[in-house]
């Protein structure tokens, strides 16, 4: 094999592996919005969110909310 082709199979491998390693963080997540919902509100359950933000830090809202304008 030429050492052109070795170089495009070693920077396919590395874009091939930070593309596996992104997947899990950004596309699953935006895929399933619903069940990442369910999960946080169960995970929430009994929490007083006054109790546990600092203060003067904004308490939680949904991260899924569109912005209001």
């Amino acid at each position: 094999m030429s050492k052109s082709g070795k170089i495009t199979l070693v920077f396919a491998g590395f874009v091939t592996a930070i593309a596996a390693a992104f997947y899990p963080i950004f596309v699953h997540p935006l895929m399933y919005k619903d069940d990442y919902r369910e999960v946080q509100k169960i995970n929430r359950t009994g929490i007083n969110q006054a109790d546990v933000q600092p203060v003067g830090v904004k308490i939680w809202s949904d991260p899924f909310k569109p912005a209001s304008k």
